[in-house]
């Protein structure tokens, strides 16, 4: 099953549920986060919940969504309390191009941060028996603020040196009442970065996090496929100037997705009753690595099997910011 929420024309917002090409309203809920709370709270599947809702009028979730009406497939009423994480070096052969942009000429012979950290996972990110395996890197870039709909403008700021696509597979959760974190389903991501800045030193890293991702447009309602094999374009104008496949799932990964999910959630701040958490696996596949350099304009697509439709955005620049004796002012006590 493939969730996703819809606005009307009137303003109305439904949840729609799909299975192959018939998608439908699900009657008495007006958006995924309260579905999802509601399910968790009854210690019910999403599955069993929505039909004990039942189904009310048909839609076209394609039309609706060419007419910018469909949201991202979860929000929070308040967007400080959803959180945007994700983590690197979990794939297969991601860990190459990471490696190239952190190596110097005279390091040559020596292995690179990124690649010792690659190699931890491919030794221990897939323990068994339910013990927690090797720590994967992990990255925070913001709250729902910095979420885009499906369609949406993925807006670099000014100061960037770069604005790419990273396709992933992000993890949706919601945390129950108790601080029991409950995974919603799986969705496409792009979890947009500043390779250029973070080339120019690893450290970087953080910053060139910290910028808006986009996700969805449906969730996938269940466990993740072993091996995901999607596709990544970049659009200028009438040309496609970079298309590649990315691959996903465990078959893929370096790491599991319950070794991944643990060290997220070990943490207590992230296990805040009614929080919600998008979480995004990591990739191989980068444009940047391949030398294409986005432009204003550039339309963003990325779409897999089984994930329903695809994810479009387009890149936007930011105004040029005020300058820093103008945008802020901090007064002493």
């Amino acid at each position: 099953m493939l969730l996703s929420q819809i606005i009307t024309p009137k303003g109305a917002r439904h949840v729609v549920a799909r299975e192959g090409t018939e998608a439908f309203t699900v009657n008495g809920v007006e958006n995924v986060y309260d579905l999802a709370l509601r399910c968790a709270d009854a210690g019910t599947s999403l599955v069993a919940c929505i039909e004990e809702l039942g189904f009310g009028r048909s839609v076209d979730l394609a039309g609706a969504l060419q007419e910018g009406r469909v949201l991202p497939p979860i929000t929070h009423p308040d967007p400080a309390h959803l959180h945007l994480t994700g983590t690197g070096l979990t794939h297969l052969g991601s860990a190459s191009t990471r490696d190239a942009m952190h190596q110097s000429p005279a390091e040559d012979t020596a292995l690179t941060d990124s690649m010792k950290m690659f190699n931890m996972g491919l030794e221990g990110g897939k323990p068994a028996n339910g013990a927690a395996g090797a720590q994967p890197e992990w990255f925070y870039k913001g709250t729902g603020m910095a979420v885009v709909p499906p369609e949406g403008a993925l807006i670099s700021p000014d100061f960037a040196d770069d604005g790419g696509e990273e396709p992933e597979i992000a993890g949706i959760y919601v945390i129950g009442a108790e601080g029991t974190p409950f995974r919603v389903g799986f969705a496409l991501s792009n979890e947009f970065s500043d390779h250029v800045m973070e080339q120019v030193n690893y450290l970087y890293l953080a910053h060139s996090k910290l910028r808006p991702a986009s996700f969805g447009p449906e969730i996938l309602v269940g466990d993740l496929p072993e091996d995901i094999r999607g596709t990544s374009r970049i659009r200028r104008g009438d040309k496609t100037i970079f298309e590649g496949a990315f691959l996903s799932g465990a078959a893929n990964m370096s790491h599991s997705i319950a070794n991944l999910e643990h060290h997220h959630f070990k943490y207590g701040i992230f296990r805040q009753p009614g929080d919600v958490h998008v979480h995004m696996f990591g990739t191989a596949t980068l444009s940047f690595a391949e030398g294409v350099r986005t432009e204003p304009g550039d339309i963003f697509e990325i779409e897999a099997p089984g994930f329903g439709l695809p994810l479009r955005n387009t890149l936007t620049s930011a105004a040029p910011a005020p300058a820093p004796s103008q945008m802020l002012r901090v007064h002493p006590l």
